[in-house]
């Protein structure tokens, strides 16, 4: 049975790991607390806002306590929703203004022609809101790459720590399990992908990195079908 589709891990996979920490949460963090307090009112900034008052068990924490919860979690890299939409919405914002654009490794980009022509579907599944994913890809080094992709999978799917988040995006795509190729860096979410059946490659950039038992690859270049 071959491979029909390709579920790509963002972070340390697509796109430097070192870009999301430097630029994205820090940017992030710092206009946090004027975004918040300009679209306090937005229906989505007020979901957001309900959700961290839940999640830290305080319902009746002001604004600006919730901006200090959230700025913690952001040190903390908590993958929360409300968290990751908000930062999300930050985002494009600063994409918008040209503050930064997504940095894709150029393997990638060059794999991507490659993929499309053998008639494969691609998807990305990142702990980063969908929004966030379509963000990097449209506003990348190397433009807009979203046209290449057939969908983007977060936490809503489920953690990407555990097999049900594989076994609900193979249900939602509709391929048999062995037909869906998943590469990551992360061990942890290549087991989790393995167990709901899933083909599974390593995506070892770096010489210090963990790695298991899977197939290796160090680009995208390396790619053979």
């Amino acid at each position: 049975m071959g491979i029909r589709a390709i579920v790509v891990d963002t972070a340390g996979t697509t796109t430097d790991l070192s870009f999301i920490k430097e630029t994205l949460f820090p940017y992030s963090a710092k206009a946090l607390p004027d975004f918040l307090k300009e679209n306090e009112h937005n229906v989505l900034v007020e979901n957001c806002i309900c959700d961290v008052r839940d999640i830290a068990l305080e319902p009746e924490a002001s604004l600006d306590r919730v901006i200090e919860i959230l700025q913690q979690w952001v040190a903390e890299d908590r993958k929360s929703t409300p968290l990751k939409t908000l930062q999300g919405l930050i985002w494009k914002q600063g994409y918008a203004k040209g503050e930064f654009t997504g940095h894709i490794f150029p393997d990638f980009i060059e794999a991507i022609e490659g993929i499309k022509q053998q008639n494969m579907r691609l998807y990305s599944f990142s702990s980063g809101s969908a929004e966030a994913q379509k963000l990097l890809f449209s506003h990348s080094d190397a433009g807009d790459l979203t046209p290449h992709f057939d969908g983007h999978f977060d936490t809503r799917t489920g953690n990407k720590l555990f097999k049900q988040a594989y076994c609900n995006i193979i249900n939602t795509i509709s391929l048999a399990p062995k037909q869906v190729l998943f590469i990551s860096d992360v061990i942890e979410e290549l087991k989790a992908a393995e167990e709901a059946g899933m083909r599974t490659m390593q995506m070892v950039r770096t010489s210090g990195q963990r790695t298991g038992t899977y197939k290796q690859i160090g680009s995208f270049t390396e790619l053979t079908f």
